[in-house]
């Protein structure tokens, strides 16, 4: 019988109070790795509780001291970098270069999250009225929580735990139920080394019983959220109605713009690796490009010759670039999407449905598609496909490829390839899109700068990472003081 995974309380492995568990796969070899609990409210509550109980006295320890734990954390994921990683491309199906380059920006949070008794400080003014000071301090929320999405197992976490603990507040992680395994790891490790004190970090497994919990509990003051669309409105408005901070990334159709004076060869790479890298599954992945005048002409044949020639497979080998989507489900999913598109007029340059992999049949693969000809105003130009598709469209000038963007539902990230300053600095002004990229494929911010987002791709008004961070997990009190002078004493 395979492993039943336990859920993390009060610094204590614990099984979960479930009757239902789901089966976790090796998405390209289908192998059974493990079964995660599908937790009731019970665990989620019991959680909170304990991380409530344990508020005060993390909230009372010094941030000098919090954030030590977070060297050590750091030193923790450094030694045991490449088993992360290879842990998340066995549940994933990243290539292990990716799942590398994950646990990278993984502890670039942790790095920047030590600088928190600098980032915490307040402002003061002395002499606002004669004798009279006035100054604002910033303190924790209390306890908070994070769910996390299925696509960066390592990664996303971080944007919230370490900002959260270095600021005093208590935290709860619950995992996506299809890729459990990496932040259970990563438990393991903090059991192990840190010695933090119990009830400062949780995790609880499970799905939407799960997540309702958290979203319910009256204890859990904040609440982080990485996913799709519809479940970040969800979530934002559920758990905002009980009165709690939300800060809801939502899904993206996010296009990159070619002109014709673009480095052809330099924009194709870029534009391949950002449309089928992590097999399409991440939420800054192109998935439109809008070629604008000639530009249709030698991009539409590159790109294509592109998707065709990158090296598929399961991502422990070496030599491949694009590894599985996450489970069958959303491989057929993305097959009806790319036949939707030929069904409204798109012609399929590449076409990668029907994908087999040999000594990997049982995989979830979907070969890099490429799909001329999209109507703008189709569905498939429009839902997002989270998949290793990208939608060819074309239009004349700058402006058009603007308005076209700016029309979409989303708002997540935009890029132009162009070698024209002028074109550059007009498109970052125009463009409706919280991640900008200037011959940028993927448009990450480090993470010293928040992760942004616009219209229907975040719900909130702080954002993951850096200086949005702190702010999120703390909250301001200003103090205005009087000491006048003849209360003072003589020395």
């Amino acid at each position: 019988m395979s492993e039943q995974l336990l859920n993390y309380i009060n610094g204590e492995w614990v099984a979960a109070n479930a009757t239902e568990f789901l089966d976790v796969k090796n998405p390209a070899t289908a192998e059974l790795l493990a079964q995660v609990p599908m937790d009731t409210a019970v665990d989620m509550n019991r959680a909170a509780e304990v991380a409530a109980a344990a508020f005060p006295a993390w909230r009372a320890t010094p941030a000098g001291e919090r954030i030590q734990y977070l060297f050590k954390l750091k030193q923790v994921l450094e030694d045991n970098f490449d088993e992360i990683a290879k842990i998340i491309t066995v549940e994933c199906g990243k290539t292990f270069k990716e799942s590398q380059g994950e646990m990278v920006r993984a502890i670039e949070n942790v790095e920047v999250a030590c600088g928190i008794p600098k980032m915490m400080q307040g402002d003061i003014s002395e002499d606002i009225a004669r004798g009279i000071d006035e100054l604002m301090i910033r303190q924790p929320v209390g306890v908070c929580g994070c769910i996390a999405p299925f696509n960066f197992p390592g990664m996303i976490t971080f944007w919230f735990l370490p900002y959260a603990i270095a600021c005093g507040n208590t935290f709860i992680v619950k995992p996506s139920e299809k890729v459990p395994l990496t932040m259970q790891k990563i438990f393991q490790l903090v059991d192990e080394h840190l010695n933090l004190p119990p009830g400062v970090l949780q995790m609880v497994h499970g799905g939407k019983e799960s997540v309702d919990a958290m979203l319910d509990h009256p204890v859990i003051r904040a609440i982080s959220f990485v996913g799709s669309t519809s479940v970040a409105r969800y979530v934002y408005s559920r758990g905002t109605a009980n009165g709690k901070r939300v800060q809801a990334q939502g899904g993206a159709k996010n296009p990159i713009i070619v002109l014709p004076d673009a480095d052809m060869e330099m924009t194709t790479k870029i534009a391949a690796d950002s449309a089928f890298g992590c097999a399409g599954q991440r939420c800054l992945a192109a998935s439109l490009a809008v070629t604008v005048g000639e530009a249709r002409d030698t991009f539409n044949e590159a790109i294509a010759d592109a998707a065709a020639n990158r090296v598929v497979g399961y991502g422990l080998d070496q030599a491949v670039q694009m590894g599985t989507v996450i489970n069958h489900a959303s491989a057929n999913r993305i097959e009806g999407l790319i036949q939707q598109g030929l069904d409204e007029g798109a012609s399929a340059l590449v076409d990668g449905r029907g994908a087999s992999i040999s000594g990997y049949e049982n995989g979830s693969f979907v070969r890099p598609t490429v799909l001329a000809d999209v109507n703008p105003a189709g569905e498939i130009a429009r839902t997002e496909i989270f998949g290793p598709v990208l939608s060819l469209v074309h239009v004349n000038t700058i402006d058009e490829a603007i308005a076209f963007i700016n029309g979409g539902q989303y708002g997540n990230m935009a890029c132009l390839f162009t070698t024209s300053g002028f074109a550059a600095r007009k498109f970052r002004y125009e463009a409706e899109a919280g991640n900008i990229g200037i011959n940028i494929g993927v448009a990450a911010p480090m993470a010293y700068f928040p992760f942004s987002g616009w219209k229907d791709s975040f719900f909130g008004t702080l954002h993951g990472q850096s200086s949005h961070a702190v702010e999120f997990f703390t909250q301001t009190k200003v103090v205005v003081e009087r000491w006048p002078k003849e209360w003072s004493r003589q020395f």
